[in-house]
């Protein structure tokens, strides 16, 4: 059904499929083989240790952690051939993350990073909350982007391994921060977690829980760039997307929302079926100019809530390799990868060019503290920050 995508997410179990009818179901024998994790040394951020976590499951999938900034460095699944890639984009040493991953160092790239306390931009540094206004540093067009000049993803998390659990069929990482009160402007000291578990239906869960004890802002989220036919592979123009949103919001010449939720039918911004990435990324559409392509948060269809649903779908016809990807959050910010210019080497020894990678973003929307009308993002002391997204990888 158009505008729809195939599925929706209730309780993620292990009879979950993926879109159009692909199973997910473990592989023989996975019951006997639950999923692990290993720690490994990585090296010194600002002196302090930086680890380096491996979850790997019984069919094939392998995502590699680090403590510093929550980055997923690699993570490695097989083709419909069972060839295993790696399908994200990333640096392959800890000194190239602090060189080149963040505004600060003059990257901003934010390769699989943890990004907070307020992913994505905040409207010249400045928002009011119960009648007090707030200054952030602005990285971004005379904005505040992902959290300012030293965000979640410059900091070195505390790092907690949790083992597989007999009758969960689970291994995951829970990381640990504590942003004090003031930290890059920001109200009230928040106690962040977030924890990745890995099972053996290719679910890769990221789940987000902050608490403050002072009013604040909150929106966090995971920066992943994917290419499913496999990293410093090429354009990822011709791997297919559908967005279950039937709007965005559309920005300003510094990528700040307008306030309109837009209709996207009958525009380039229409993903409700499944399109390449690149088929209508030349189109003369200003907001096309502005992002210089796609980077823009999209209205899910469902509103959020307490159960991730399917907010996004993307495919590779080379590899049959597939990603769905569900979310609690009531947005996505899709983006294609635009400001990659040629000038870092990723993980594989290979050049990152422009649309090298695409960005799928689960989060409430931008500059939402200068919104009303958006959904709120205040977090109160005694509330607690909670988003849950999970990415199901498969194959057609």
């Amino acid at each position: 059904m158009r505008g729809k995508i195939a599925f929706a997410v209730g309780v993620l179990t292990a009879a979950t499929v993926g879109l159009s009818g692909v199973t997910s179901s473990a592989a023989p024998g996975s019951a006997a083989s639950p999923p692990t994790i290993s720690k490994e040394y990585f090296g010194q951020a600002d002196g302090t240790a930086v680890y380096r976590y491996t979850l790997g499951n019984a069919r094939g999938m392998r995502v590699r952690i680090l403590s510093y900034g929550g980055i997923i460095q690699t993570l490695e699944v097989p083709d419909r051939h069972g060839h295993r890639a790696n399908v994200v984009l990333g640096f392959p040493t800890l000194a190239d993350y602090v060189a080149k991953n963040s505004p600060a160092a003059g990257g901003g790239v934010y390769f699989g990073a943890l990004v907070g306390r307020y992913a994505n931009r905040i409207a010249k540094g400045t928002f009011t909350l119960d009648g007090r206004t707030y200054h952030l540093p602005v990285n971004n067009n005379g904005n505040s982007l992902h959290g300012g000049t030293s965000g979640f993803d410059q900091k070195v998390w505390g790092a907690e391994e949790v083992p597989a659990i007999s009758g969960r069929g689970t291994a995951g990482l829970r990381l640990s921060l504590t942003s004090p009160d003031g930290d890059q402007g920001y109200p009230g000291t928040l106690r962040a977690t977030v924890t990745y578990t890995l099972d053996n239906e290719n679910r890769l869960s990221i789940d987000y829980r902050a608490t403050t004890d002072k009013p604040t802002v909150v929106n966090l989220t995971n920066h992943t760039y994917w290419n499913l036919a496999g990293e410093g592979s090429g354009t990822v123009y011709d791997q297919r997307l559908q967005l279950d949103a039937g709007r965005y919001t559309p920005t300003d010449a510094t990528q700040i929302p307008t306030g309109e939720l837009a209709p996207v039918q009958g525009t380039p911004f229409d993903f409700r079926a499944p399109v390449p990435i690149g088929a209508r990324i030349s189109d003369n559409d200003p907001q096309l100019l502005t992002g210089q392509g796609y980077d823009h948060n999209w209205v899910l269809d469902s509103g959020g809530g307490p159960v991730p649903t399917v907010a996004a779908r993307a495919t590779d016809p080379g590899s049959g390799r597939s990603l769905t990807v569900s979310t609690t959050e009531p947005g996505i910010q899709f983006y294609s990868g635009n400001f990659l210019t040629g000038t870092l080497v990723g993980t594989g020894g290979k050049i990152y060019r422009q649309s090298a990678g695409f960005a799928l973003e689960t989060q409430h929307f931008p500059d939402s503290p200068n919104h009303p009308e958006f959904p709120s993002t205040v977090l109160r002391p005694g509330q607690t920050y909670h988003s849950t997204t999970v990415y199901t990888l498969g194959t057609d």
